[in-house]
């Protein structure tokens, strides 16, 4: 899986990919870390394997919306699918730990070992931190990619509550493809093909 995501982040080759990558492998833990403390992906390497399914579901959703619609096909290029399928969640790095929690099993309390999380190093929200992130390792976004990134949460993020977000929202879905597919595989992939352990 590892492997995979580097050759296809190499495959873009984007300036300064190689910064990235190396925040990948040295500075974080994105190929170990949990995409969540409770729902999907859960578990070690649950980061980047949720990774890796939504650049495939984005892939066959890119597939079958061109085929419907052609002229969608220069507005969904496979480099910028790539760098946002495989980024988008690159705030969920450095933030998880392990620890021991309590659930109950057949009516009786049981401790096992789960993930807390803690932003407070750098709490700047979950699409926007991506971005931030990405822009820091001084890695090139497209402004297409930029509103895919920020806005793949949708509804699930407490700033959708505002109006000016849930405007803004709204413009960036209307002038930008890339973030409908990103959104479609994303919720493709944590609802249908990862487990919760």
């Amino acid at each position: 899986m590892k492997n995979r995501i580097i050759d296809l982040l190499k495959a873009t080759e984007r300036e300064r990919i190689e910064n990235v990558i190396e925040y990948l492998e040295n500075k974080s833990d994105y190929f170990t870390a949990p995409a969540s403390t409770t729902f999907h992906g859960n578990y070690s390497g649950g980061l980047a394997e949720h990774s890796l399914n939504v650049y495939n579901v984005a892939m066959k959703v890119k597939a079958a919306m061109v085929e419907l619609k052609p002229e969608l096909a220069n507005r969904l290029s496979d480099e910028s699918i790539a760098i946002v399928a495989l980024l988008h969640d690159l705030c969920k790095t450095n933030v998880y730990k392990l620890e021991k929690k309590n659930r109950k099993v057949n009516g009786r309390w049981e401790e096992y070992d789960g993930y807390g999380v803690d932003y407070s190093k750098f709490p700047l929200g979950h699409g926007e931190k991506s971005v931030i992130m990405l822009l820091t390792l001084g890695f090139p976004l497209t402004r297409d990619e930029m509103m895919a990134i920020r806005w793949h949460m949708t509804a699930w993020e407490l700033a959708f509550q505002s109006a000016e977000a849930k405007s803004n929202l709204n413009a960036a879905k209307e002038q930008c493809p890339l973030l409908t597919v990103l959104q479609a595989a994303d919720g493709l992939s944590s609802a249908l093909l990862e487990v919760t352990k």
